[in-house]
């Protein structure tokens, strides 16, 4: 193992000694590149910056405690949240967007069900995006991500999102080679505008093995409850599996940026992925630090007004 590759292990290991930000862990480095093999792969360990899929970086000890914590999390989440929302009828006009990608059965879904069930579902914006419509086809590739943003005070979802259109279009070359390396660039600008508005952007790769997604894709053909998941064009997409992976690596290096860095997170173990997300989630919205608005009435005269109409 490389002494950087040494280095990155120890500092997973480390991490809840250290109080290490779960952020500093899981960010994917500006400008740096990233390399999507198997861990157990027979190289994996002579890359610098190979991930492993299965790995717990910074986690608790097994996956009773991480259940335990996620639970644990779900109350400072919810108040978090009630808090962003206050502030933003004071004029506030902060809110944060969870950008969610994976490959099929990494979790983008699972993700929404326990994650973000840790809130109050009024304060959310959940929007998944799929084949782009008629209508939407008739607008640059950003058209219909700009109208499914957060309003002031809200916590944004999106399963899958812009980078749709630099991953199965690169993949399956739906646009021209230059058209899409323009995207990179639009897609940096549009997200430092983003962030400029006020919006904490947290992108979230759900980074899931070969082997795992093979499992995963065989226990839904094996329960009849789970027939709906399963799509046969999941085994063809699956045969695109390295042209993927390459997608990935450039979306991840090209667009992560300081205004708004991807977050690696291994998904082989789904309550891990729980988990790291909430902490993460946590971690921003901790950072934000939301207050409650000021009243901007007289307290006291109308608790006597009130009291006098008894």
């Amino acid at each position: 193992m490389t002494k950087k590759g040494a280095k990155r292990k120890n500092a997973e290991k480390g991490a809840k000694s250290k109080a290490v930000p779960l952020a500093d862990l899981l960010r994917v480095p500006v400008g740096g590149p990233v390399d999507l093999s198997s861990a157990d792969s027979a190289d994996s360990d002579d890359s610098d910056d190979s991930y492993d899929a299965a790995g717990t970086p910074g986690g608790p000890a097994d996956k009773a405690a991480g259940l335990k914590d996620t639970a644990r999390m779900g109350e400072h989440l919810a108040d978090l949240q009630e808090r962003l929302w206050a502030a933003s009828t004071a004029g506030d006009g902060r809110r944060l967007l969870l950008v969610l990608q994976g490959m099929d059965t990494s979790g983008k879904g699972g993700t929404v069900k326990h994650v973000i069930g840790l809130f109050n579902p009024s304060g959310c914006r959940i929007s998944a995006f799929k084949a782009p419509t008629p209508e939407e086809r008739k607008h640059d590739f950003l058209w219909r991500i700009r109208r499914a943003l957060p309003h002031p005070g809200e916590i944004g979802i999106f399963d899958r999102s812009h980078y749709e259109d630099v991953l199965i279009a690169r993949v399956r070359e739906l646009a021209p080679h230059r058209e899409i390396n323009d995207r990179y660039t639009q897609i940096n600008r549009f997200e430092k505008s983003l962030a400029d508005d006020g919006v904490t952007v947290v992108k979230c790769f759900l980074h899931i093995s070969y082997d795992q997604q093979r499992r995963r894709l065989l226990e839904r053909l094996d329960n009849p409850d789970k027939y709906w998941k399963f799509n046969p064009g999941d085994i063809e997409e699956r045969a695109l599996w390295p042209a993927y992976q390459q997608a990935y690596e450039i979306a991840l290096t090209r667009c992560s940026t300081p205004a708004a860095p991807w977050y690696l997170i291994p998904a082989d173990r789904k309550w891990y992925r729980n988990w790291a997300i909430s902490r993460l989630l946590l971690e921003h919205l901790t950072a934000l630090d939301p207050q409650y608005p000021k009243a901007d009435f007289d307290v006291e005269a109308c608790r006597e007004r009130l009291l006098s109409t008894d």
